[in-house]
């Protein structure tokens, strides 16, 4: 078989329809209905949500003013996708559907309790249920909502997400999240060199200035 010179425009992909099926997934996203974290119903399912803060922690005072009239600036986007979607992509299906999408939500909840100077009350969520083959672009469509909106704790700081490391890998060092709100009981446990606070803060001050 005789190949071809290399010719980089035969590898590039693109299709219009999707990249409008991702913006209208996203329109349908941004009018959702705000809830409290957590949702006060266990539901089935898996999808992509955000979370938006509206307290008065200083150093999020520019959410609380974003977010006055309507919820359109969320501090952090996730997805939850069905059991085995990372290993073989397995579409959401009768045997696959689970409460992940609700587990994501208390499991973020547990954190924001934890974590100092932080307060519940003060956030609410949206959420986007994809089933059946939806469920393979969950993935594409958080990434647009982080590309669009930016969100703190996943643009600026990191570490809201992390989970448990497990015995024998506590030497690496606490997130900048965990830095600036101490709490989680495993995250004390890392016993790395962490960021500054100082730092910290100062990141987030030069990253919400740009929002308008």
């Amino acid at each position: 078989m005789i190949r071809e010179p290399f010719n980089r425009n035969k590898h590039v992909y693109h299709n219009e329809a999707f990249v409008e099926l991702v913006k209208d997934a996203v329109r349908f996203f941004n009018g959702t209905p705000v809830h409290h974290l957590p949702p006060p119903e266990r539901f089935l399912g898996t999808g992509v949500y955000a979370l938006y803060y509206t307290g008065g922690n200083p150093t999020y005072s520019r959410y609380k003013e974003l977010n006055r009239l309507s919820y359109d600036f969320p501090i952090y986007v996730g997805k939850a996708v069905p059991e085995g979607w990372r290993q073989s992509r397995t579409s959401d299906s009768k045997t696959t559907q689970s409460t992940e999408l609700y587990r994501r939500l208390r499991e973020h909840s547990r954190s924001i309790i934890a974590g100092d100077g932080l307060n519940i009350a003060d956030f609410s969520c949206r959420f986007v249920i994809f089933e059946k083959e939806g469920s393979d672009i969950i993935g594409s469509i958080e990434a647009a909502l982080i590309k669009l909106n930016q969100p703190l704790w996943n643009s600026c700081v990191d570490g809201f997400g992390n989970h448990d490391p497990g015995k024998g890998r506590y030497g690496q060092a606490r997130s900048d999240w965990d830095v600036i709100h101490a709490g989680r009981v495993w995250a004390e446990r890392l016993n790395g060199i962490p960021n500054a606070k100082n730092d910290v803060v100062a990141r987030i001050d030069n990253h919400l200035k740009r929002f308008k």
